[in-house]
């Protein structure tokens, strides 16, 4: 199982929300790109990258700070916020981000995921924010009567890399990721299932490795910024089968 280091990107910082939250924006370092060596050098083999701003926006506002970790950094990385059309996909993807995530655009144009998924096989993924359930969109300000399973059931058969599953009541509130939702979901499909939101101790990602849901990874912020996760601890914990 790998472990995702986030950066969420906020006004050109590494922040953490809570709740995905814009005014509860916590500033945990001024230089992403430091932030995402740093990551690196502590051997995390993949970065999580998300443009707050630019989830909100519709659009990239944060591309100065998510160039700067692509050039800082050799592994693979991939990026959700504000990816809305074929133009933006390909031009991350021509900038060396490994992976797009799609998040609002898969709900309003699932289409433009499959057209994207068969233009770019493996560097596709879909991210599904939750609220109880049901999916929410742009920056999770809008609750939407689509429920999460349908939505994960209905890209089962477009190529699509990875689902990014997020329970936003969990999401940087340190009170550990909904296991039973996440596991759902991951047995409901057979796209790859990464887990996020809550992560808050080691013992959340051993659960969520021991879950029985073979499960692609896991992605953890707030946790590791704060030091309630040691990551070395995490990535050896990770490597090791249930």
């Amino acid at each position: 199982m790998i472990l995702y280091p986030a950066i969420d990107l906020k006004d050109g910082q590494a922040v953490r929300l809570v709740h995905g939250e814009m005014d509860r924006a916590t500033v945990f370092n001024d230089d992403p790109a430091a932030q995402a060596r740093a990551f690196v050098e502590a051997g995390c083999e993949w970065l999580h990258l998300v443009d707050l701003n630019g989830a909100f926006a519709g659009e990239p506002v944060n591309a100065a700070p998510v160039e700067a970790i692509l050039a800082a950094c050799p592994v693979p990385a991939q990026l959700g916020g504000g990816i809305r059309d074929m133009a933006t996909i390909e031009r991350w993807l021509t900038k060396g981000l490994a992976r797009v995530i799609l998040g609002t655009v898969a709900v309003e144009n699932p289409e433009l995921v499959r057209q994207a998924a068969r233009a770019f096989p493996g560097k596709v993924a879909v991210g599904i924010d939750a609220r109880n359930g049901k999916v929410a969109t742009k920056g999770w300000a809008e609750e939407t009567d689509v429920m999460v399973t349908d939505l994960a059931r209905s890209f089962e058969d477009a190529g699509v890399a990875a689902i990014i599953y997020t329970d936003i009541l969990r999401d940087g509130a340190m009170k550990g990721p909904n296991i039973e939702a996440t596991a759902e979901l991951a047995r409901t499909v057979s796209i790859p299932v990464i887990a996020s939101g809550g992560v808050s101790s080691l013992d959340d990602l051993i659960a969520l490795r021991d879950c029985g849901a073979q499960l692609n990874g896991a992605i953890s912020g707030r946790a590791l910024y704060d030091g309630a996760i040691n990551l070395a601890d995490a990535l050896k914990a990770l490597k090791q089968r249930p």
